[in-house]
């Protein structure tokens, strides 16, 4: 069966692509994961969405070959069909498997989308990492070894490392 979207248009290119079904492996201990696994589970799906624990046993036992470390750094998706997904690719597929994201995942799959994909990739990917290494700290502002700062207000800002004669920091 060929999916329609709201706008009305066949979507042909869904009746092309053999995955049936993604697994989206997620990292369990992480707010902002689990807050879009929730989020995922009530969105009406074209492509099945199975969400399962990045490093559990069941992901262990199902995907042997797996690096499952790097699974909860990065979001990873696997389909049905063996493909393998990760990051800002995971985070595209995902939004194709969904009704209403599926023309935003078509944008953000082309040369011009690709960079926004990969800011909110990033900036996820930060916002995490915040969390776990804990909050450095003047009480709204958290800065990062490496140059960025979040301020909540205007977001992440980044002024790299300053230099020392010829030396620069290197990250």
């Amino acid at each position: 069966m060929t999916a329609v979207p709201a706008t009305g248009s066949r979507d042909t290119a869904a009746a092309r692509v053999p995955v049936r079904g993604l697994t989206v492996l997620y990292d369990a201990d992480c707010g902002l994961c689990a807050f879009l696994r929730d989020w995922l589970v009530r969105q009406p799906q074209l492509v099945p969405l199975e969400l399962l624990p990045a490093a559990s046993a069941e992901a262990r036992r199902r995907y042997p070959g797996l690096d499952h470390r790097a699974t909860l750094d990065e979001v990873t998706v696997v389909a049905d069909s063996g493909q393998v997904y990760r990051s800002t690719a995971a985070w595209i597929v995902v939004l194709w498997a969904l009704r209403a994201q599926r023309p935003l995942a078509h944008r953000l799959a082309t040369p011009a989308g690709a960079p926004f994909a990969r800011g909110a990739v990033l900036a996820a990917a930060r916002w995490r990492e915040s969390r776990r290494r804990g909050p450095r700290s003047d009480g709204r502002t958290y800065r990062q070894p490496d140059g960025w700062t979040y301020h909540p207000d205007i977001g992440w800002t980044f002024a790299p490392p300053a230099c020392v004669g010829d030396a620069c920091a290197t990250r």
